[in-house]
């Protein structure tokens, strides 16, 4: 696990392949609980190619120098993505 908070990714590698592929992040918050949100793509087996774009927002915690997740929210689609971006923006309007 990371020591930064920079360093964390949630690329994942299995036998060789990306399985997960980040492709971007925001990191929301940064201390001892720190909170990302991440933009990734999952290899799908079937097509051979990846699939569409993703997002979740996890939460990590520093502990012993390293930090470690400690919770995750996956959003389902763009379209989940649009409706809490929505319902973000109508409450701090």
């Amino acid at each position: 696990m990371a020591e930064n908070v920079d360093e964390i990714t949630i690329d994942y590698e299995e036998d060789g392949l990306l399985i997960v592929k980040e492709l971007d992040k925001v990191i929301l918050s940064k201390g001892a609980w720190s909170t990302i949100i991440f933009r990734y793509q999952q290899w799908d087996k079937k097509k051979e190619d990846y699939g569409p774009e993703r997002y979740t927002i996890r939460r990590y915690r520093k502990l012993h120098g390293n930090y470690q997740a400690q919770g995750k929210f996956n959003i389902s689609s763009k379209d989940q993505a649009q409706k809490i971006v929505d319902a973000l923006q109508g409450w701090i309007s």
